[in-house]
């Protein structure tokens, strides 16, 4: 058995219709058209699908089973078109996003925020659990998004830049490094180092600072949470480096002091990576404008 979609969408719009003169004009066609098709139909079903003695025409049981399965398929058929044309049209998708800055998720749910709204039939989720495989995920199209500031990546990636910012030590207003203009990487041998649970070469410190001049610091602890983080440096149970974003609000308290990196400061720059056939479209667009305006907000402070 071999059916055709015109052979459901023959069969329902002759049982919308009640007759066949009607059934053609919905189907624009002409009444010799139709049963020439209605043939055909019972040819394919191998029964009669019509009871033709009757007025208006009636479907046979086989032809109401066929009725049944024409109204289920023939609206999921039309949605499905439906998806497709919006997808062409830039008006549905998916952005799901990894993060490699922990710091991030502050400034990135008001941007989530503002985006479901401009487009509420985007697929969006955050993807925790690939914040260490991020940029391989991106290529295997498990994320469609990654926040990073390290813009080497494999081919087929596309990093658009956000924002920039400094990275900043915090410390308690007790530590002896309070005394300090700036800090160079000698300064944080005999201090704890508090940073989130990623690998070294992902941390601005150890990028920028520690590693070039081949310095350890006294330990390092790991925490996940940047509340947690500034917590602890308040108690001077270690010290941290942060976005300066991040630290808008604990340069005005007493139980803190913030201090550069190096005496010229140091600047880095986050990116969002994207495959390069989806950094046109018109969400992926839209979700970058409103994170680089949330950014300048943060900032701005």
């Amino acid at each position: 058995m071999h059916l055709e979609l015109r052979h459901l969408r023959t069969i329902k719009a002759i049982h919308d219709a009640g007759g066949l003169a009607r059934a053609a004009e919905t189907l624009n066609i002409t009444q010799s058209a139709l049963s020439h098709q209605m043939k055909g139909l019972e040819d394919q079903a191998g029964v009669e699908l019509f009871v033709r003695r009757t007025k208006p025409l009636r479907l046979s049981a086989a032809g109401m089973r066929l009725l049944r399965a024409a109204e289920r398929i023939l609206p999921e058929l039309e949605a499905l078109t439906e998806d497709f044309r919006a997808l062409r049209a830039g008006r549905s998708g998916r952005l799901h996003i990894a993060m490699e800055c922990h710091a991030c998720f502050d400034w990135l749910f008001p941007v989530l925020e503002k985006f479901r709204h401009a487009w509420p039939d985007i697929d969006v989720d955050i993807r925790a659990g690939l914040a260490f495989d991020a940029l391989p995920a991106l290529m295997r199209e498990e994320v469609d998004l990654v926040i990073s500031s390290d813009p080497d990546g494999p081919g087929g990636a596309v990093f658009n830049p956000l924002f920039d910012y400094s990275p900043t030590l915090v410390a308690s207003a007790s530590n002896p490094l309070a005394a300090k203009a700036w800090i160079e990487a000698e300064d944080l041998r005999d201090q704890v180092l508090i940073t989130y649970p990623v690998d070294r070469s992902r941390l601005d410190v150890f990028s920028t600072l520690l590693t070039p001049a081949r310095v350890e610091p006294l330990g390092l602890r790991q925490v996940e949470l940047t509340a947690v983080i500034l917590m602890l440096v308040a108690s001077d149970r270690g010290v941290a480096v942060l976005p300066d974003w991040v630290l808008r609000d604990v340069k005005r308290q007493d139980d803190y002091v913030t201090r550069r990196l190096t005496e010229q400061g140091v600047v880095k720059r986050m990116y969002a990576a994207t495959r390069e056939e989806d950094a046109t479209r018109p969400y992926m667009a839209h979700f970058l404008r409103l994170a680089r305006t949330e950014a300048v907000k943060l900032q701005r402070a």
